[in-house]
């Protein structure tokens, strides 16, 4: 399906208001969160200039992108080193607008070229001129600009990351219905990632999109996951082997570090990689930091990739014997854990909630009660009146034995089903 630019809007007038100022933008999110097709977009609306870096040696990535920009500047020569190209940007006239898309390749095979970039950034960038740099990788794009030790660290006016859309975004890029829990669940198939939303057909249901994204013959998402943990640098079976555990229902980091056969010490690096790189997410229950409590779970945060580590890769191999029935559940069990994600975005500071015989999906701060809580059950499904009231008496009774109950006496009681797409 060919896909009309959506939403955004934020974004762009970030990049409005970088123009404005000039200097140096960071733009970074992952591989086919739309960020390519935002900066072409924006960059063409401005008559700026786009180069995408390409993997080669320093001489060839400067003859690339000296290609791509020459058509809008105002000298034929070409330059032989970044130093070079620096001095063609320096003397040309006007102000102007450039991306350099996919930064750390460039990098990759010259760790001189931040120290340039530093130096020309500091003293001989022009006024009112503005340099985007982009990237795909999250943790290369963190150590050129994030680390303190690192020559550009500081230089940028602001870093601008590029999340995945929300629901809301694909049913309209996708034309379809939002208040249709169909929709939905072909939602949770592709997450937030437009260059996955263009496999959705019309009139296609999600069993039949999960086919042909994953169980196909040679589908589209079949070596996705590799390649974005080599995006982040943890590519490796061990990365995947965590990723397959979690997929699998291991959360807390004992049943992870028993399902690799591993001691639970010699994960904290790997873990902490994976959550650097927004795959994984940490929880901890509603009131506690990482410093009060050892109750953390762990969960794959993309729905595709969760999808892929839950769904397809324990199944591949019989998906095609299940009855429809089986397809289906399975799709809608792991469609509820993705609506449980958006429930709870929906309340700032929302988190779930877990004792030794208890758990509530969504306990979080009232928005309309600055000293009281909202404790909610979510339920993947349209529930009937009669079902709406034992559900509400269930969560009641649980909180009734939850040790929150002692220090927060004000509780608003919701129960979040199907129907909140609707609203």
């Amino acid at each position: 399906m060919s896909l009309a630019f959506v939403n955004r809007e934020r974004e762009l007038r970030e990049l409005d208001a970088a123009a404005r100022s000039g200097g140096l933008l960071v733009v970074y999110g992952r591989r086919r969160v739309g960020k390519t097709r935002l900066l072409r977009h924006w960059i063409g609306s401005r008559g700026g200039l786009y180069s995408q870096a390409i993997e080669a040696q320093p001489e060839q990535q400067i003859r690339q992108v000296y290609q791509d920009l020459r058509p809008g500047l105002t000298t034929d020569i070409e330059p032989r080193s970044w130093a070079e190209l620096l001095e063609i940007l320096t003397v040309q006239k006007g102000r102007w607008a450039i991306c350099l898309d996919e930064f750390p390749y460039l990098t990759a095979v010259d760790s001189s070229l931040p120290s340039r970039l530093q130096k020309w950034l500091d003293h001989s960038i022009p006024p009112g001129c503005l340099l985007i740099l982009a990237g795909s990788s999250t943790r290369m794009m963190n150590d050129l600009f994030l680390h303190q030790g690192a020559p550009l660290y500081g230089r940028a006016r602001k870093l601008l990351p590029i999340q995945p859309m929300d629901y809301g975004a694909f049913c309209r890029s996708c034309r379809r219905k939002p208040t249709d829990p169909q929709s939905f669940e072909l939602f949770a198939c592709v997450g937030g990632i437009p260059r996955y939303w263009e496999f959705v057909e019309h009139g296609q249901d999600a069993v039949a999109l999960a086919e042909s994204l994953y169980f196909d013959f040679a589908p589209y998402m079949e070596q996705e996951p590799h390649r974005i943990l080599r995006d982040e640098g943890s590519a490796g079976l061990n990365a995947v082997a965590v990723l397959e555990a979690v997929g699998r229902g291991a959360a807390r980091p004992s049943e992870i570090a028993a399902w690799l056969g591993t001691a639970q010490t010699n994960l904290s690096r790997l873990l902490q990689q994976l959550l650097d790189a927004f795959i994984l997410v940490r929880d901890l229950p509603f009131g506690e930091s990482i410093r009060s409590t050892r109750k953390v779970l762990y969960r794959i945060d993309d729905p595709t990739m969760r999808f892929w580590f839950r769904v397809f890769s324990p199944h591949r191999s019989l998906w095609q014997t299940y009855p429809r029935s089986q397809k289906r559940k399975l799709i809608h069990d792991h469609a509820s854990t993705v609506f449980e994600d958006v429930c709870r975005s929906a309340f700032p500071g929302a988190r779930r909630y877990w004792e030794s015989d208890l758990e509530l999906d969504l306990v979080a701060p009232d928005p309309e009660d600055a000293s009281g809580l909202v404790v909610a059950e979510v339920k993947w499904k349209r529930l009937t009146v009669a079902e709406h009231r034992r559900v509400r008496r269930e969560l009641e009774e649980t909180w009734s034995r939850c040790a929150l109950r002692t220090k927060h006496s004000r509780v608003r009681f919701e129960v979040l089903d199907a129907g909140v797409l609707e609203r």
